[in-house]
């Protein structure tokens, strides 16, 4: 039979002549196209039930490829400069030992105070108020707030900021508070009131451990 002979055949075929339980019996053109149709339905389950999945993993493990080598390059780059890595921790842990060392401790409160006051009689300052304040804890450190009260005037005041910050311990100033007092006949309406909040701080033990 020809090739013409089938496809004239097939144009005359109608469905309900063939018979289902009888594949054999079917032209051999029908049986070409079902072949191809069921060629097509098992690559097309395939891929849905078996394929799709391992293109799902073969995508996850790509990706995972490239993260291993991006961690890869990270911990080579930090092997390398593990000794230098090394060396500035043991710059660093000099460095906050050295920071310690400048927070006072409780017997050393006194003498910061007597600095203090020192610092503002030299500026010629004179002192309303200087108290110490409740402590704050931190994590690491503790607060001790120093309530300061002075007069004088702008310069005297400069001097005495300028000299607290360059004590040996760390001193930080807040809430400045700067008014004129009320002018008399020998401050010629000069002189200031500065009200400050001194913090100086001292090591946390417990709350470090």
């Amino acid at each position: 039979m020809s090739l013409q002979q089938s496809l004239d055949g097939l144009k005359n075929l109608d469905l309900n002549d063939l018979d289902f339980e009888n594949v054999g019996s079917w032209p051999v053109v029908v049986k070409i196209i079902a072949g191809i149709l069921v060629f097509v339905l098992v690559i097309a389950l395939g891929y849905n039930l078996y394929l799709k999945d391992m293109q799902a993993q073969l995508d996850s493990a790509i990706a995972q490829e490239a993260q291993l080598k991006q961690d890869f390059e990270t911990k080579a780059f930090q092997a390398a400069n593990l000794n230098a890595y090394k060396e500035q921790m043991v710059e660093m842990e000099e460095s906050f030992g050295a920071l310690l060392r400048q927070l006072p401790s409780d017997t050393e409160v006194p003498g910061l105070l007597e600095d203090i006051t020192r610092t503002g009689l030299g500026a010629g300052l004179e002192f309303e108020e200087i108290k110490l304040q409740p402590e704050v804890a931190q994590q690491f450190y503790i607060e001790l707030p120093i309530q300061i009260s002075v007069i004088g005037s702008y310069h005297d005041l400069s001097t005495f900021v300028s000299g607290v910050a360059a004590l040996p311990r760390i001193v930080t100033l807040h809430d400045f508070d700067i008014t004129p007092v009320a002018a008399g006949a020998d401050s010629g309406g000069s002189t200031l009131r500065m009200s400050i909040l001194a913090k100086t701080y001292r090591y946390n033990d417990k709350g470090a451990k």
